[in-house]
C-alpha cells in the first residue's frame, strides 16, 4: 500500500461519503497471482483493465474498517499513507460531509504531525512490499549493473532503508521532492539478495529480481 496503494474518500452529489482502498501495478500474471493472494486474505475485488492494469479494490466499508484495523497494528511507513488513512479514519467518525469538504484540501498541509516511527517487528516484510512497488533491479550490457529505490517526500525513510542495506551511496533528491537511492556495490547486492531471500517478493518485480541475481551471483 505504501507504494503502489492509496487510501481513498470520495463524494457522491455533495450528500455521501464513499470509501474505497486501491493498488494499482501494471498488468503481470505474477502481479494478477500476488493481487490474488491479498484478496483472499482480507477480500476486496481484483479487476482487469483494458489487459493493461490491474486493481484490488475494496469498496464495502466493513472490509475497510476490518482493514484499518490491520493498518493500527501494522502501520504505513509513509507519510502520504498515514495522512491518507488518518483522513479516512475522520470521516468515518465523523460523517459529515461539509467537514470532509473543509479538511480534504488541507489535510497534506498536516504532514508535520505525524512521527514517522519504524517499527522493527513487520519492518523487513514491509520493505520487500515496497520493493515491488517502487525498487528496480538494473541489468546493463556493460555490466553496470544498480538497485534503485525511490519515493516523494520520504527522505527519512530513505536514509532508512540505505542504513538497513549498508549503503555508501547517498539519499540524493531529483525533481519534485523526490527522493533516491542509487548503488553498484557488489556488496550491497548481495544484502539485498539475502533479504529477498529470507523475505521473498511475490509479484512481478520477483521475475526482475530472479534474473538479477543470477547475474550478480
Amino acid at each position: 500500500m505504501d507504494g503502489d496503494g492509496s487510501i481513498q474518500v470520495n463524494q457522491w452529489r455533495r450528500k455521501n461519503l464513499q470509501y474505497r482502498l486501491v493498488i494499482e501495478l501494471k498488468f503481470d500474471i505474477k502481479n494478477l497471482e500476488m493481487l490474488n493472494l491479498i484478496k483472499e486474505d482480507i477480500g476486496g475485488n481484483v479487476v482487469l483493465v483494458k489487459n493493461e492494469k490491474i486493481l484490488w479494490i475494496v469498496n464495502k466499508k466493513i472490509t475497510i474498517i476490518n482493514i484499518i484495523k490491520i493498518f493500527e497494528k501494522y502501520p504505513p511507513l509513509t507519510y502520504r499513507l498515514n495522512i491518507q488513512l488518518e483522513f479516512m479514519k475522520n470521516c468515518l467518525i465523523n460523517n459529515d460531509i461539509n467537514l470532509y469538504f473543509d479538511r480534504r484540501i488541507k489535510k497534506y498541509l498536516n504532514r508535520d504531525l505525524f512521527y514517522q516511527n519504524i517499527d522493527v517487528s513487520y519492518f523487513n516484510e514491509w520493505l520487500s512490499g515496497f520493493i515491488e512497488a517502487e525498487g528496480c533491479f538494473c541489468l546493463r550490457q556493460n555490466k553496470n549493473n544498480s538497485f534503485i529505490i525511490a519515493q516523494k517526500n520520504e527522505k527519512e525513510l530513505m536514509e532508512y532503508i540505505k542504513k538497513h542495506f549498508e549503503i555508501q551511496s547517498k539519499v540524493r533528491c531529483v525533481k519534485d521532492n523526490i527522493w533516491i537511492i542509487e548503488t553498484y556495490r557488489k556488496s550491497t547486492f548481495l544484502n539485498i539478495i539475502k533479504h529477498c531471500n529470507e523475505y521473498p517478493l511475490l509479484g512481478q518485480k520477483y521475475l526482475s529480481f530472479s534474473k538479477f541475481k543470477k547475474e550478480i551471483m
